[in-house]
């Protein structure tokens, strides 16, 4: 992008009541961040869902004299950025249609053509939520995953530890700008993740680590991978919003289940009772219904399907129905074959066991 392209945007981005999808709804209708700034606004109130009250700040020169000091911020500190459109913006959080318009970001990060998943929980990590981030990293560093997480106490800083520890790029999501660490006890590792992986952020220089921002920055871990793990979680908490985030941009969403009286595997067991997120016991689980152990293992002999199996009435409906018309929604297959989500859930568990269907990302399942 050019200088003004890049100010403009910066513009659209810290005026109120101008949001990520508003700004885009603008810059798609006049082209580019410029032309919104030079087209009439009688033009710009007859897009749908813009009004006076949006566009009341859009002609104000604070706007434009606080994004030029940003921008010269970040030449003189050469940060790096990606805008919407650009190629370099990850891929996955650009089909988030709340994705900010620009995000900052500085290290080593390489997240073209990646594996990546984003793992998130308590600032109370237990001694169960250590062993399990050890025993999944180690299982699962063969496949040299992305792992995203926001650099806070607890399963955050663990999970990113032992992702640098295991040679994995490791991204930690800011709820600040780049000039600063919050929490200051981890500014020592910070030398690390940007050598192994790095840091991004929507938020400009002159932000703080305010609440809200890390509830907008929730939308950013959630919508930047393939896949949302939460190890563990209370009642209530900043990750179960992560995931519900990840279940909103239909993204498969795993929690690691727990005691029901552990105070910190409830938000998980909640999760799963509602059918947000599917139970993961190990990386092997995620691997195998994400389909990354058919990517690694393209070489390998199929393993051909056990001949004979015996399918109940039901089960022979599901499976008939997954052959004429490939790959679907577990909803879909209920409202086909004229089921109970819950029968078809359980249904469609016991055919897997079976070794006659398989689930696949975006909660589809196919025959096999």
């Amino acid at each position: 992008m050019t200088e003004p392209e890049i100010i403009a945007a910066l513009r659209l981005q810290n005026i109120p009541n101008i949001g990520d999808i508003t700004a885009k709804k603008l810059i798609a209708h006049c082209g580019s961040p410029s032309a919104v700034f030079e087209d009439k606004k009688q033009h710009l109130l007859k897009i749908d869902g813009i009004g006076q009250m949006t566009l009341k700040g859009l002609h104000d020169t604070c706007y434009k004299r606080t994004a030029e000091a940003e921008f010269d911020y970040i030449q003189e500190n050469s940060i790096s950025l990606s805008y919407f459109e650009d190629d370099d913006y990850p891929r996955y959080l650009k089909h988030c249609i709340d994705a900010p318009i620009i995000i900052f970001h500085e290290g080593n990060i390489n997240l073209q053509e990646r594996k990546i998943i984003s793992v998130v929980g308590t600032r109370n990590i237990t001694s169960y939520g250590t062993s399990f981030c050890e025993a999944f990293i180690e299982e699962i560093a063969p496949l040299d995953p992305v792992i995203v997480s926001g650099f806070a106490y607890g399963v955050d800083i663990t999970i990113q530890k032992l992702a640098m520890e295991n040679g994995l790029q490791t991204v930690g999501c800011l709820a600040h700008g780049l000039n600063q660490i919050y929490p200051k006890a981890h500014k020592k590792y910070v030398s690390k993740v940007v050598k192994n992986g790095g840091f991004i952020t929507e938020f400009w220089s002159t932000s703080n680590p305010d609440r809200e921002n890390f509830l907008r920055r929730n939308r950013i871990i959630a919508g930047i991978s393939e896949a949302t793990i939460v190890i563990e979680s209370a009642e209530k908490g900043g990750s179960l919003v992560t995931a519900d985030l990840a279940h909103s941009y239909n993204r498969d969403v795993f929690a690691v289940p727990g005691r029901s009286t552990d105070k910190f595997s409830k938000g998980c067991n909640d999760l799963i009772k509602r059918q947000k997120a599917q139970m993961l016991t190990s990386a092997a689980e995620l691997i195998y219904l994400l389909g990354w152990e058919l990517n690694q293992n393209k070489a390998s002999t199929p393993v051909q399907k056990e001949l004979f199996v015996e399918l109940d009435k039901t089960e022979q409906s599901i499976y008939s129905y997954l052959q004429m018309n490939g790959k679907q929604l577990l909803d879909t297959v209920a409202l086909e074959c004229k089921l109970a989500i819950p029968k078809t859930s359980s249904t469609l568990l016991g055919m897997e066991m079976k070794g006659v269907i398989r689930p696949l990302p975006g909660k589809l399942f196919e025959a096999i």
